[in-house]
């Protein structure tokens, strides 16, 4: 799968959470299948502020958004709390083959 990424604000992810999904406000990740191929928006500052939170790096709370941006577009959903289990298992997979640990994810 082609994989686009756009790292971006929280100005420019809100603008495009509004133009696609009807919500003016920032979001984490924001993704898209299109023809066999995923556009995934990333918010950097999203990811500085919760990383701070979380206690880790802001460049692996960036990977884990991009990871479950492509989960998204591999059809991965997170909406039902079963949906949302099974998304978080894979997202661990992910970033421990990335050799990054993240303790509750919740992207």
């Amino acid at each position: 799968m082609a994989v686009s990424l756009l790292l971006t604000g929280d100005r420019e992810i809100a603008a495009l959470h509004a133009q696609f999904l009807g919500d003016a406000t920032p979001t984490d990740v924001i993704s898209f299948e299109i023809d066999g191929s995923a556009e995934v928006v990333v918010s950097v500052d999203t990811a500085k502020r919760c990383a701070k939170e979380r206690g880790h790096a802001w460049a692996d709370e960036v990977a884990l958004y991009v990871a479950h941006g492509i989960l998204h577009a591999c059809g991965f959903d997170d909406i039902a709390k079963k949906d949302r289990v099974q998304m978080r298992k894979a997202e661990r997979r992910v970033m421990a083959m990335l050799g990054i640990e993240i303790d509750d994810v919740d992207a």
